[in-house]
């Protein structure tokens, strides 16, 4: 497993945080990814929650920067959607946002802010990826727009 789907895990746990309301004691469990009706998780990471209850050290830590992401996210979440709200253009309404798309978002704002070892880029095309995966068609450029902003904005900072 890799740092990838590490984020995938956790942009799959802010969706089920956001539509499901599901605590972040659930959420950082990672045991809702075993629900197999939920056809958004892949195969691969399902695969991989077994090998780390099988003692796979790689999946463990892979699974911890999962937690870190979802539960920085989580503690954050007023600021970092106080950020995307900031710069967000007036066609677009917070509230009515894809919620993959948002996740996608909060993840990697909360990576920009707080993170400060990770490459803002990296995190940017990371994100851009997992969009092109999970999201809607054109939900990459939207995310890209998004994050390079706040990206250029905390450089300044």
């Amino acid at each position: 497993m890799s740092r990838r789907n590490g984020r995938i895990l956790a942009v799959q746990a802010l969706y089920s945080y956001d539509v499901g309301k599901m605590p972040l004691e659930e959420l950082l469990k990672l045991e809702w990814i075993q629900n197999e009706s939920d056809n958004i998780v892949p195969e691969e990471l399902k695969e991989g929650l077994e090998a780390e209850a099988a003692g796979s050290d790689t999946k463990a830590e892979e699974y911890d920067f999962a937690r870190l992401l979802i539960a920085g996210t989580i503690n954050h979440i007023d600021e970092i959607d106080e950020k995307i709200k900031a710069h967000l253009s007036g066609k677009w309404d917070f509230n009515r946002l894809n919620k993959v798309t948002l996740a996608v978002i909060r993840i990697s704002v909360f990576a920009i802010l707080y993170q400060k070892d990770l490459n803002p880029t990296i995190v940017i095309d990371e994100a851009i990826g997992i969009s092109k995966d999970f999201g809607t068609d054109d939900s990459f450029k939207f995310i890209n727009a998004i994050l390079d902003t706040i990206r250029k904005e905390e450089e300044k900072a």
